[in-house]
């Protein structure tokens, strides 16, 4: 294998910012809700949980309820109120969880100048 994909060292190098700043037993499905929840909140456009039990691509809502929690009990997502509205919960990545992403974030010019 070359050592010229960039791709590929980007991938090796998230493993191991995976295994340093996530919690062990996070599986894809949990992974990939956190993704979609940070990346909607980057945008400014928060999740509501009822908006998160509905992305179907992702699991079965369910599935989604369950990981929901999982990724509360790892400290990667909390809930928050917005506005005066008291009805609706969105879902905010964490300290943690912002922590991770920055990390992953700082990999990708180190995976795209190394040769």
């Amino acid at each position: 294998m070359s050592n010229s994909n960039a791709y590929l060292r980007f991938l090796n190098l998230l493993r191991a910012v995976e295994v340093s700043l996530l919690p062990p037993g996070l599986d894809p499905t949990a992974k990939c809700l956190l993704e979609r929840i940070a990346c909607q909140h980057d945008q400014g456009q928060p999740l509501t949980i009822t908006e998160a039990m509905a992305l179907h691509e992702v699991a079965s809502p369910a599935t989604i309820h369950r990981k929901i929690d999982d990724l509360r009990t790892a400290g990667l997502v909390d809930t928050e109120f917005q506005g005066d509205n008291r009805r609706t919960k969105y879902l905010i990545p964490t300290h943690k969880a912002r922590k991770y992403f920055d990390k992953v974030n700082a990999l990708l010019p180190n995976a795209l100048s190394a040769r």
